[in-house]
């Protein structure tokens, strides 16, 4: 083992011996121990892995004197004067393979050493509380879109069972934030028509799916399903929105439903037909109209002037738009924000119908959202139920 003794490692070889003797396999570890410190390049462990692995019948002289290259690893060398053979290990042989069993272990034994010991974390929960605004905008129960006529389908039973799957959804989603307060929005052409000849208030003629009488009791029983939900979840706020498609049954709707829930302490409600409706949350104004009728970039204006006690009261101020079912972000001066007021239309959970799928009003996103509003930070999260 001339390179072993040759080797700046060599002062070593008696201690490391020693380990050999007692069986030991563990080249990392032994570097360590041996060194006092890690074995930076692991050249030392290779060094102590060789010295276990060599062999005791190797012959120097035979060596040295009959093979002359270091290709070779294992030979079988006669001497020519005593006629003597024996087999010989090639102690200048390199070997360049990859021994993965040895760096496997090796790595176990330093994870040992180096991983720590972690304790289960404790994670903090919302103390803090916060309101949920829930609004399903655009129901349109009664609306009728076809497979075959658009694509799409869409009918008073799946606007109730996205209304439902929707509004539950979004309460699983609160319920981490600790909610004291829930604001839900209701009318907003949650009815697709407004009269016995199936058309909108205005005259407009729709496509429609059953009987407007029955369309009427369903929406009634859909809302009062989800109130009474989320009136387990918090104290509920119900503020109604009057909208295009059905500004008479719509109110009357409303009506209804707050006859059912007027004795409920937990429920409270603006009912009333004024076409925008405003409430506080701490430091936040909440602001909500259709949006059929005033521009957009007239809402911040509207409401300062509407509700001057609230916006001196308030530092964020939010309005919430409906009847386009898409979301449309406006810029006036401050980027994406008007100033003083954030507005934005609210997506919807109806397919489009076959008069604007053939005008191409098409490919927005089908969803219910609500919205978390902190006390005194604000809109601090946004939630949302993809179709």
């Amino acid at each position: 083992m001339g390179n072993q003794k040759n080797s700046k490692w060599s002062i070593y070889n008696e201690e490391i011996d020693k380990m050999l003797e007692s069986n030991r396999s563990d080249w990392s570890v032994m570097a360590r121990e041996i060194l006092g410190h890690r074995d930076e390049g692991d050249m030392f462990r290779i060094y102590i892995k060789r010295r276990g692995k060599r062999n005791s019948v190797v012959d120097e002289t035979l060596h040295r004197g009959n093979l002359k290259d270091n290709t070779w690893k294992v030979a079988w060398v006669k001497d020519a004067d005593t006629g003597v053979s024996a087999l010989v290990r090639n102690p200048d042989f390199k070997d360049e393979s990859v021994d993965y069993s040895v760096i496997r272990d090796d790595m176990v034994e330093e994870m040992k050493l180096l991983s720590p010991s972690v304790s289960k974390y404790k994670r903090k929960k919302i103390k803090d509380p916060h309101c949920l605004v829930l609004d399903i905008a655009d129901l349109h129960v009664g609306k009728l879109s076809t497979e075959y006529g658009t694509g799409k389908e869409y009918n008073t039973e799946l606007a109730i069972s996205r209304a439902i799957e929707g509004a539950e959804s979004l309460i699983d989603k609160s319920k981490p934030y600790n909610i004291d307060k829930v604001f839900f929005i209701i009318g907003n052409d949650v009815l697709h028509i407004d009269n016995p000849k199936r058309t909108t208030t205005s005259g407009t003629p729709q496509d429609t799916d059953g009987m407007w009488y029955d369309n009427f009791k369903v929406a009634r029983a859909v809302y009062a399903t989800i109130i009474k939900k989320l009136s387990r979840l918090a104290e509920v706020h119900v503020i109604h929105c009057p909208s295009n498609h059905d500004y008479m049954t719509g109110f009357m709707l409303a009506d209804a439903v707050y006859c059912y829930f007027h004795n409920d302490k937990n429920i409270s409600f603006d009912v009333s037909q004024k076409h925008r409706k405003y409430a506080k949350y701490g430091t936040n104004l909440l602001a909500f109209s259709h949006g059929d009728g005033c521009k957009l970039d007239q809402i911040p204006y509207l409401t300062a002037h509407e509700e001057p006690a609230l916006w001196a009261e308030t530092i964020y101020r939010y309005g919430f738009l409906h009847h386009i079912h898409h979301k449309d972000v406006f810029k006036f001066r401050s980027g994406k924000d008007f100033i003083g007021m954030t507005v934005e239309y609210l997506r919807s959970p109806s397919e489009s119908d076959r008069w604007h799928s053939d005008n191409g009003y098409l490919g927005a996103k089908v969803a219910i959202e609500a919205f978390i509003h902190h006390p005194t930070n604000g809109q601090i999260s946004r939630l949302t139920h993809n179709f």
